[in-house]
């Protein structure tokens, strides 16, 4: 069982989730010390065993959670935050879970990127979530090349010291006018959610000391201007200058640019 747990305010945490935490055999926690913390202050007293899952034990580890629950044991996994397996641990286990047929199922709660998401005042009817960039800036130059034509809403995540570096990478792969957003804090007391362009949002990060949990949503790549039959004259000219006929010539360059042969002839024609 994964369940999600609250990503600030602990008024955010199910029934469901006290349930569970209460009655699971094993509890397998991303940090045991947040755990404790939080069945604190949930009043909750876990009955189960507790033992720890992160990203430098998964691998020993989950052979050892999965024989826990082969021997008839329930378990509960739980992160620090938000749904187990999203940009943290869990994702191994199910994978490991799944490939043997055990069934899985989740406790639904708070998520940081559907938070964010909803809060940023853009589009949310399709998007894609891209966790954290790379640190390296080769390799964060390279990720953002790729995702420059992204027509979906993008939600990062990222550490607070490393956003100002990571807005100016945004602003480099997608332009300052792209819109987006800067949602530090969610939940919390000190919640804060920052709209504008990139450029906008970078001078605000330059500006002063950014703290606590931070997501950032871009918008989407907007959409290319439709293709003009004038625009593609002169390679229909380059091709017949090569010595194709001028209809082959149409019949080419219009089914690559998907615009009408009709009116791509009478363009060229037009501007003989």
């Amino acid at each position: 069982m994964l369940a999600g747990t609250p990503i600030g305010n602990m008024g955010d945490a199910t029934e469901r989730l006290v349930g569970l935490l209460g009655s699971a055999d094993v509890v397998a926690a991303e940090d045991t010390r947040r755990l404790h913390r939080l069945v604190q202050a949930l009043e909750v007293t876990v009955a189960g065993k507790i033992v720890s899952y992160h990203e430098h034990n998964e691998a020993s580890r989950t052979a050892e959670l999965l024989e826990e629950v082969r021997s008839g044991a329930t378990l509960l996994m739980v992160t620090d935050a938000g749904m187990p397996s999203v940009s943290d641990p869990g994702y191994r286990l199910v994978e490991a879970a799944v490939a043997e047929g055990i069934d899985v199922t989740a406790a639904p709660g708070p998520s940081a990127v559907l938070t964010a998401l909803a809060l940023s005042g853009l589009p949310t009817d399709r998007f894609c979530f891209e966790g954290f960039l790379p640190r390296k800036a080769g390799e964060r130059s390279t990720r953002l090349a790729e995702l420059a034509a992204e027509r979906r809403t993008m939600v990062f995540f990222e550490a607070p010291h490393r956003l100002e570096a990571m807005l100016r990478s945004l602003r480099a792969a997608f332009g300052g006018d792209r819109p987006a957003a800067v949602a530090r804090e969610l939940t919390k007391v000190h919640e804060q959610v920052l709209r504008g362009s990139l450029l906008e949002l970078l001078e605000w990060a330059q500006d002063g000391e950014v703290r606590g949990e931070i997501a950032v949503v871009v918008g989407g790549a907007p959409a290319a201007a439709p293709s003009r039959p004038e625009d593609h004259v002169a390679a229909v000219q380059e091709l017949v200058g090569n010595g194709l006929r001028l209809k082959e010539a149409v019949a080419a360059v219009a089914e690559d640019a998907r615009v009408s042969k009709r009116e791509l002839y009478a363009a060229v024609i037009a501007s003989r």
